[in-house]
């Protein structure tokens, strides 16, 4: 027998950066959406310098690597579906350099996200991007989904903070993109490329990250509502007044009641039908002025309860009850489907409208919650896909909610990205000369389709 990958890694890092047990290949097949497979084996670097000879040393034997930051996605991403390499970034967690004179911080991939949030804001400096997950998801997964989070309305997303990064690419190349410069138009914008690239262009070892100083205030508002038309329509009425809040959330009665038995807001919300979860900040005068138009706009919207937290610990109590919503949903039973359509923000209220109907078409319970400020939604499935009828069911449903959403002029993920999950609606989005495009990119810089297969191209 020949050399083989494995023989190849053994030569190129320590004992202990690498492992082919049963226990590590099992735990590292999956992530949150619970799609699983075997790599072959597990590499788990301590730093950058051995990562372009595990590239050369795959590509060589067409072996696939898989980047996986800390398995939290929803699409299947990290999921080795054609076995080979899992390159885990779990020992690069250096925060290399927090610059508050040029508000930029340079940070190793397996960065968790809440700690980087916790090493700015010491210096009175933010980095706005917060997923659901940000205690345990790390920068490399974040810059590789693009992810989003609970203030993407104000802020926007992962990829409007990502000035510049180093990548190993497929063939074991080296290169840099973009620039510490706030301006920077040299070439082509290969940093744009690799932001929601989901691992399949190349393996980001290190991100130059954009900072903003830190807001001074904040003020949260719990508004409850009979029914999830009469909230989603308020989503609408709050953007039209011209008011941008920093988070702009919905959960509907189905995710409401199982949020309210696990973390509960601490509002009294028996009955409610749906609430909206609002948060604006900035300076002391400016969040006094933006809390008082939208008390004043909320209150059109006839809402059957409206308050405002009365100091930080009440703040932050709603938000733990807004990130626990999918472990809250996940209780109810032994399967959840989590989607991740999104829609123009004036659509939002057609969008829970056709969740709903989908549901009562295929007799499934759908909790809807998400970022409704900025139209991403997240109608969850709760099932049990250990029945096949179900199984056939929730396909049926997914792709109905998919083919809604583009209808109204929306997009397959807004954060969650395309991953195996997805793929197959791929077409249907971006058209065959636009999926065919960007075949064309993927085969230019990987031409042996070692990295991370199987993903965004059925």
């Amino acid at each position: 027998m020949g050399r083989t990958i494995i023989d190849d890694i053994a030569t190129l890092l320590p004992v202990g950066s690498f492992t082919t047990s049963e226990e590590a290949l099992l735990c590292y097949g999956t992530d949150a959406t619970r799609i699983e497979a075997r790599p072959d084996v597990v590499v788990r670097p301590e730093d950058a310098s051995s990562i372009p000879g595990v590239m050369k040393a795959a590509a060589a034997h067409g072996t696939p690597v898989v980047p996986r930051g800390a398995g939290t996605g929803l699409s299947g991403g990290c999921v080795p579906v054609k076995g080979g390499v899992v390159l885990s970034t779990e020992r690069m967690r250096g925060i290399l350099e927090i610059d508050p004179v040029n508000l930029i911080a340079v940070v190793e991939p397996g960065v968790v996200t809440a700690k980087l949030h916790e090493a700015v804001e010491a210096v009175g400096l933010f980095y706005p991007p917060d997923p659901a997950s940000f205690r345990a998801c790390t920068i490399g997964g974040n810059v590789a989904e693009n992810a989003g989070g609970l203030r993407g309305l104000k802020y926007g997303v992962t990829r409007d903070y990502v000035m510049a990064l180093k990548v190993v690419l497929p063939t074991g190349g080296e290169v840099r993109t973009g620039s510490r410069t706030i301006k920077s138009v040299t070439g082509y914008d290969l940093t744009r490329l690799m932001v929601g690239s989901e691992g399949t262009l190349g393996f980001i070892t290190e991100a130059t990250l954009k900072l903003i100083p830190k807001p001074e205030t904040k003020a949260a508002f719990l508004v409850s509502y009979n029914t999830l038309d009469a909230a989603s329509e308020a989503v609408v009425a709050i953007i039209r007044a011209g008011l941008i809040p920093s988070t702009l959330e919905i959960m509907d009665d189905i995710t409401l009641k199982a949020v309210e038995q696990y973390q509960p807001t601490g509002g009294d919300l028996d009955g409610a039908g749906a609430l909206l979860l609002i948060e604006v900040d900035g300076s002391e005068p400016e969040v006094a002025r933006q809390a008082g138009r939208l008390h004043d706009t909320l209150a059109g919207t006839r809402p059957a309860g409206l308050r405002q937290a009365a100091d930080p610990a009440e703040q932050e109590q709603l938000w733990k009850a807004r990130r626990s919503a999918l472990t809250a949903l996940a209780r109810i039973s032994p399967s959840v489907v989590l989607e991740d359509a999104t829609v123009p923000r004036s659509e939002v209220p057609a969008m829970v409208r056709a969740i709903r109907t989908v549901a009562l078409k295929y007799g499934l319970v759908i909790g809807t919650f998400g970022h409704a400020g900025d139209g991403n939604l997240h109608p969850t499935i709760i099932t049990d896909l250990r029945v096949p009828e179900n199984r056939k069911k929730v396909h049926a449903a997914v792709a109905e909610i998919f083919k809604a959403a583009l209808s109204l002029g929306g997009t397959l993920s807004g954060e969650h990205g395309i991953g195996v999950a997805k793929s197959s609606f791929m077409e249907d989005e971006v058209g065959k000369e636009g999926l065919a495009a960007m075949r064309a990119v993927k085969d230019a810089l990987d031409p042996r389709g070692i990295m991370n297969p199987g993903k965004i191209f059925a």
